[in-house]
């Protein structure tokens, strides 16, 4: 996928010779995987009509998705094909980080954030929730019930006291508070919960139940509850604005960063498994990669201006 946004970058720009067009056909004939990325660069690029602006007509704008494929029972995330709509570099266009049918619903949802945004919402009986970057929840306050539907991404949850039960629940099953503060995020095919203060009883879709303890998180789907382990600092930090790494692998920090980025960042294998200390702003995704390249032997790239890679340095 980055040879294949090199190579669209280098076609459309205008400056490619007829050597570099050789080489660009030769590297198609390589592989079917190529073929492939190429592919899905030009459908891409079909969709979208290029902005015409008075300065230069011959701009355009770039258009990138993020699409969530079926393969063998299991959903794989396609990162970051870069496809330009036509022959300028000068536009391009962000894109959300959330699954396709998530970000439908996210439209009509009671509160929903973009990619980058952290937002502290105040619900009627003085629960305090964060909603994280590129999420959606619904809220539901009845006269015997408090309830709160994730749809999609991360909140934290910091309950009021008040006689109703307190309940939030995802697609995999609904967790009841017992005066608490707690965070809720769906990640692919589980719901992750960590609670620090108080407790939580989940109960899967098929009626799995256990007691979360303060200091304590688990992640559980529609039918079981996995082993619950030491709750991660990182999963409250970030209502701060803060992406923490408590000796991580770069791989893993980049790919908690990539939610609040509107780009594409890539790793490279040799580098993939650095380990990595500290607090890193989160509203500043460039700000972190540079303070990752001034204390890593990494290097950081930008082939385009949405297309970032890690590489050894």
């Amino acid at each position: 996928m980055q040879h294949a946004a090199d190579w669209f970058a280098l076609l459309r720009s205008g400056d490619a010779t007829e050597q570099d067009r050789a080489d660009w056909r030769s590297w198609l004939a390589q592989s079917p995987e190529h073929r492939a990325a190429w592919a899905y660069a030009e459908s891409i690029s079909r969709r979208f009509a290029p902005v015409q602006t008075p300065e230069n007509r011959r701009a355009a704008a770039a258009a990138l998705t993020q699409v969530r494929q079926t393969r063998h029972g299991r959903r794989h995330l396609l990162r970051g094909i870069v496809a330009l709509a036509g022959t300028g570099l000068l536009g391009w266009a962000g894109w959300r980080h959330s699954p396709l049918p998530e970000l439908t619903l996210a439209w009509s949802a009671d509160h929903h954030t973009g990619t980058g945004e952290i937002r502290d919402i105040a619900l009627a009986d003085g629960t305090r929730i964060w909603l994280n970057t590129a999420s959606a929840l619904n809220a539901d306050y009845q006269p015997a019930l408090r309830r709160v539907d994730l749809l999609g991404g991360e909140m934290l949850i910091e309950t009021a006291h008040d006689a109703r039960p307190f309940v939030a629940t995802t697609r995999h099953g609904r967790l009841r508070a017992l005066g608490t503060r707690f965070t809720v995020r769906l990640d692919g095919d589980t719901t992750l919960l960590a609670v620090y203060q108080g407790a939580v009883e989940v109960r899967t879709g098929q009626g799995a139940l256990r007691i979360i303890s303060a200091g304590s998180q688990v992640r559980f789907d529609n039918a079981q509850i996995q082993p619950t382990v030491a709750a991660d600092p990182a999963r409250e930090a970030w209502t701060r604005g803060v992406l923490l790494a408590a000796d991580i692998p770069l791989k893993d920090l980049v790919a908690e960063l990539r939610r609040y980025h509107r780009g594409h960042i890539g790793v490279a294998p040799q580098v993939a498994e650095l380990r990595v200390l500290g607090g890193y702003p989160l509203r500043d995704p460039e700000r972190t990669l540079a303070m990752l390249e001034s204390v890593l032997p990494i290097r950081v790239q930008h082939t385009l201006p949405w297309w970032t890679t890690i590489d050894p340095k």
